[in-house]
């Protein structure tokens, strides 16, 4: 036989890395034309990597969560005999646009995770309850002894070997009687697991978390918090319901407040925007492609409502309810999560009191949405009960100064306490 070495292919973009999120073979394993070998992730799509030969695996190249290179060996195949090797040309990348973690379906583990790594000298010592208990009572300070158990736990011999061994570091100076010791007191059991747990960030979490850390450490974030209330919005809303609810879908709060943002770039297009800090060019943009981020069992995801402002609040409602359907089911698409002009951040009923939602990069805004609230508000000299609701949103204060963003949240606001304003051009 002989053996075959696929590399990781070119997956076109200029991407020269991608990460290897899932094997979906195993040493040894055989594999026919075309089987899908692995999975790995680019900033943008899961791509699965097909193999061009029949064989049988005979090495991986790396495991799951290691970045590789593009044209870096990422398996090796004992061709069957007969089997003709292929042109010299890299596997076609079959791009699949779900960006959730493959890693994460209950499929056996086709290579193994490394190890972790030993507890540092300077991390708490693991030991037993019942040894540190010993050691309380002998006075010693257990990151001074050396342990012989397995992964580094110290063990009743070693707390007595180093005891023995340093009879001036114990609190001990002499031995109490054995009535003494029976009246002394006594800590209280220590109870509870010393096991730790390391869980690897890969695939779209770790994806989650290299666009979050970029996004804080290129963007000066501020943060602008305005409380709203919505009692006479959430009353028309209901109306609306009642009213078309049957035959055009219920309206949540989400299709108002993506049409009173809309509108109040109107006024505000330079929010409506996209900064190349590297170039130093600010893009501004007629239409809203306003992301929604959207919480999925993979992680947070942004779909992107397209034309959010030529949508009428019934076809914006469709299209968000569609949008995080598929993000959530892990099919939305490359186009449905890229190309956002300004995000809309909402937590529902866990929206807190306030928030400091993270600018989306390379967009300069972010509006945040917190949970409605009742609460006792004093009006005409009167104190009623007015659902209440605080927007927190932040800005780019290399291009947004807060005069700006006030007047932009300002703005929004006029029109979610008097809802009519949102239906008149």
């Amino acid at each position: 036989m002989s053996v075959h070495v696929i590399k990781m292919p070119d997956i076109g973009e200029g991407i020269v890395e991608v990460e290897l999120v899932a094997w979906r073979v195993q040493p040894g394993e055989l594999v026919k034309e075309d089987q899908i070998l692995a999975d790995v992730m680019t900033d943008k799509a899961t791509v699965e990597i097909p193999s061009p030969v029949h064989g049988r695996v005979a090495e991986l190249g790396a495991a799951a969560g290691t970045v590789m290179r593009v044209g870096a060996a990422l398996i090796k195949i004992d061709m069957e005999d007969g089997a003709e090797a292929p042109a010299p040309v890299e596997p076609p990348a079959q791009a699949r646009p779900d960006p959730a973690p493959r890693a994460a379906v209950p499929a056996p583990v086709r290579s193994p995770a490394p190890a972790p790594a030993p507890v540092a000298a300077h991390d708490r010592p693991i030991a037993s309850p019942s040894v540190r208990r010993q050691a309380w009572e002998l006075g010693v300070d257990l990151s001074q002894v050396r342990a012989s158990g397995t992964a580094g736990r110290i063990m009743h011999a070693d707390l007595e070997a180093y005891a023995a061994a340093h009879p001036q570091r114990s609190a001990r100076v002499s031995a109490p009687t054995p009535a003494a010791a029976a009246a002394a007191p006594r800590p209280p059991a220590i109870t509870g697991s010393d096991a730790v747990e390391a869980i690897p960030i890969i695939g779209l979490r770790r994806k989650i978390a290299q666009k979050m850390q970029e996004a804080k450490r290129r963007i000066p974030h501020f943060s602008y918090v305005e409380e709203v209330d919505v009692t006479e919005l959430e009353a028309l809303r209901q109306t609306l319901n009642q009213q078309h609810g049957a035959t055009r879908g219920k309206l949540t709060l989400l299709p108002l407040l993506a049409r009173a943002i809309c509108r109040a770039l109107r006024q505000h297009p330079q929010l409506n925007a996209r900064l190349d800090d590297e170039a130093g060019v600010l893009t501004r943009f007629d239409a809203v492609h306003l992301g929604i981020a959207t919480q999925t069992p993979a992680g947070l995801m942004v779909p992107v409502l397209r034309h959010a402002e030529a949508l009428d609040p019934w076809r914006c409602a469709a299209e968000i309810r569609r949008l995080a359907e598929v993000a959530r089911n892990g099919r939305a698409t490359r186009d449905e999560l890229s190309g956002s002009t300004i995000t809309l951040s909402s937590l529902g009923a866990l929206g807190g009191i306030v928030s400091t939602p993270v600018i989306n990069h390379p967009e300069v805004a972010i509006v945040g949405v917190n949970r409605i609230v009742e609460r006792p508000m004093l009006r005409d000299g009167l104190v009623v009960g007015r659902q209440m609701m605080n927007l927190s949103s932040s800005f780019d204060h290399r291009v947004v100064d807060g005069q700006v963003a006030a007047e932009f949240i300002q703005a929004i606001r006029a029109m979610l306490e008097s809802p009519a304003l949102l239906f008149v051009d």
